[in-house]
C-alpha cells in the first residue's frame, strides 16, 4: 500500500494492508494501488488549478475552506435550478421531483404493503403512535404511509423493539416481495414537522433509506434550516438510491434460498458481504453491483440468471446527476474517492464528505472523511477485480454460495 494511501485510511489502514498484499499477489503483481496513487495526485492537481489555488503550496485548512465555499456557491445555483424545475422553493418537494426524474434505474424487489402492515400489527411501534398523536394501529396505518411509518420507528422505538421487529423478518419468503418502483414518500403534516424537528436534532439528517421495502423517506426539514441543505439532501437521497438497488438486486438473486428471511434480516441490519479467501474482510455486495454496472460485458448469465438480469445491476453516478441538474456542479465529477494529504491527514474532495461537513458547519479539525475513504477501497477493489484471476476466485465464490438448497414452496 502506498504511503497515501496508507494515510487517507488512517486508522483502518492496518485491517486493510493484508487484504491488498493478497489481491496484489492474485493479481500478478499488477500494482493497482500505485497507479491509482499516481492518478489521484494527477486528478487531485488539477482540482486544484480549478480552483485557482497552487497544487505545492495550499494548505489543508486553505483546501478545506475553499472547498466548502465552492460546495455553497453550487448549492445556491442548484437551489435555483431545482425550484424552477419543480416549481416550488420547498427543499423536500424539489427534491422528490429531482429523485423522479432523473436518468437512473429505479425498479425493485421489495416487501409487500400487506406483509409490512401485518409485521407492524404484531410489533406496534408505540413511541410512533405517540408522537403522531394516534391511540390505535388501525387509525395509523389507515392515515399514514407504511413507509414513513417504518422509517420513524426506527429512528423512535427503542433498541429492543427493533430487535424483536426485525426478529420477524427471519419468517418472510420471496412471496412476500413484489418488484415496484423505489418510492419517495414526503410527510408533511404538522405532526410530522414537529416530529422531524425532534429526529433531526438528534440524528443530525432527515433522509431515511428503507432497503426492504424499496422506499425512501424524506422528513420535513427542520424549521432552522442549515447551509446548503439542498445539495446534501439531495446527494444522501441519491446516495440511498444506490444502495436500495444493490439490497434489491441481492434479494432477487437469493430469493429462492431457504434461508431468504434471514437474508433479508442480514441486508436490512447491515451491507450483505461476500465471504472470500482473497481478502481477510468479506466483499460488499454492493462491490459486485458495481463491478458488473461499470464492466457490463462481464456480466455471468450462468451465475446470476434467470433471477436478474444484466439491467438490474445499475450504478448511477452522484456527481452526473448532479451535473445533469445545475452544469456547475459537474466541478465534482470523479471527485468521490479524491483527497490531497497535508502533515500526514488527508482533506477529502468527495462531494458528500465536503457537503456533510459545510451543513454541519464543521471545523477543519472535525472534517469529515469517511466516504472518500469508502469510496477509495471500493475503486481499488474494483481495479483488482478487473484482473481474471482475481475475478474467478471471487465469483467463483459468489456461485459457491448460492448453489445452495432452494427453499421449500
Amino acid at each position: 500500500m502506498t504511503r497515501m494511501l496508507s494515510e487517507i485510511f488512517g486508522a483502518e489502514e492496518h485491517l486493510l494492508r493484508q487484504g491488498l498484499q493478497r489481491l496484489e499477489r492474485a493479481s500478478g503483481y499488477n500494482s493497482a494501488d500505485v497507479r491509482l496513487t499516481a492518478d489521484m495526485l494527477q486528478a487531485a492537481q488539477r482540482k486544484l488549478t480549478e480552483l485557482g489555488l497552487d497544487a505545492h503550496d495550499t494548505t489543508g485548512p486553505e483546501l478545506y475552506g475553499v472547498l466548502r465555499e465552492r460546495l455553497l456557491a453550487d448549492d445556491r445555483q442548484l437551489v435555483e435550478a431545482l425550484s424552477r424545475m419543480a416549481g416550488s422553493d420547498q427543499v423536500v418537494d424539489a427534491i422528490a421531483y429531482a429523485l423522479k426524474v432523473a436518468d437512473i434505474e429505479r425498479s425493485t424487489f421489495a416487501l409487500k404493503q400487506t406483509t409490512a402492515k401485518s409485521l407492524l400489527k404484531k410489533q406496534v411501534p408505540k413511541q410512533t403512535m405517540r408522537h403522531l398523536g394516534y391511540r390505535s394501529v388501525d387509525s395509523m396505518l389507515k392515515h399514514e404511509s407504511v413507509a414513513a411509518l417504518l422509517a420513524a420507528a426506527w429512528l423512535l422505538e427503542s433498541v429492543t423493539w427493533r430487535r424483536l421487529f426485525y426478529d420477524g423478518y427471519k419468517r418472510l419468503k420471496s412471496s412476500d416481495f413484489e418488484a415496484r418502483e423505489v418510492a419517495v414518500i414526503t410527510p408533511n403534516n404538522e405532526r410530522w414537522q414537529k416530529l422531524a424537528d425532534i429526529l433531526t436534532n438528534a440524528r443530525k439528517h432527515t433522509v431515511v433509506a428503507l432497503k426492504e421495502y424499496g422506499a425512501i423517506v424524506l422528513l420535513p426539514q427542520p424549521t432552522t434550516v442549515p447551509p446548503a441543505v439542498m445539495t446534501t439532501t439531495l446527494m444522501l437521497a441519491l446516495h440511498s438510491m444506490n444502495e436500495l438497488r444493490a439490497a434489491s438486486t441481492l434479494l432477487k438473486l437469493c430469493q429462492v434460498k431457504a434461508n431468504f428471511g434471514a437474508i433479508v434480516q442480514d441486508v436490512v441490519a447491515d451491507e450483505q458481504k461476500l465471504s472470500t479467501d482473497l481478502l481477510d474482510q468479506q466483499v460488499p455486495w454492493q462491490i459486485i453491483q458495481r463491478y458488473y454496472a461499470r464492466f457490463q460485458d462481464a456480466f455471468r448469465a450462468e451465475v446470476l440468471e434467470p433471477h436478474i438480469q444484466a439491467s438490474d445491476l445499475s450504478w448511477h453516478s452522484i456527481e452526473d446527476v448532479l451535473a445533469s441538474i445545475e452544469p456547475s456542479m459537474g466541478f465534482w465529477r470523479g471527485t468521490d474517492h479524491l483527497a490531497i494529504v497535508r502533515n500526514g491527514q488527508p482533506v477529502s474532495f468527495n462531494v458528500i464528505d465536503v457537503a456533510l461537513a459545510t451543513c454541519n458547519q464543521l471545523p477543519y479539525e472535525h472534517r469529515i472523511v469517511h466516504y472518500l475513504q469508502h469510496s477509495l477501497w471500493n475503486e481499488l477493489l474494483l481495479k483488482y477485480l478487473k484482473h481474471d484471476s482475481v475475478e474467478q476466485v471471487v465469483l467463483g465464490q459468489l456461485e459457491s454460495e448460492l448453489a445452495t438448497e432452494p427453499a421449500l414452496i
